[in-house]
């Protein structure tokens, strides 16, 4: 499992990978939850879950509780990229409950805690 979580003031976002022994902390947690950034290594910080995607790529929405797969009939929003003004179709989407079966978790800083936006936003170093 993944977590991206991303700084509001500064834009810049990061991933981290939970280890297994942590991902029982997040499952059954909801989208708009406030989880503790310790599971991603950020001990101090709270994050705020704002989407979810499944292991074969489905997004998750919050209207659909559980973490049962729908096809709802969809205009706008997650999971849909509108063509034509009135268009709508049915989507293959997740529920807004966090599984097993859940491969990233977006998240949005909250709350900071003791390192700095250097610390946790890593520079790639340049190939060469």
């Amino acid at each position: 499992m993944q977590v991206v979580y991303s700084d509001k003031k500064t834009g810049k976002t990061a991933q981290a990978i939970v280890q297994k022994e942590m991902e029982g902390q997040l499952i059954g947690r909801k989208i708009g939850e406030i989880i503790e950034g310790s599971v991603a290594g950020l001990d101090g910080f709270k994050l705020r879950v704002t989407g979810l995607s499944d292991n074969s790529g489905s997004p998750s929405r919050r209207e659909i509780e559980g973490t049962r797969k729908a096809r709802p009939l969809l205009g706008y929003g997650v999971g849909m990229r509108v063509a034509k003004h009135g268009y709508r179709s049915r989507r293959l989407i997740r529920g807004n409950t966090i599984s097993a079966d859940t491969s990233q978790i977006n998240t949005v800083i909250e709350e900071y805690g003791a390192k700095s936006a250097d610390e946790i936003f890593k520079k790639k170093e340049a190939k060469e």
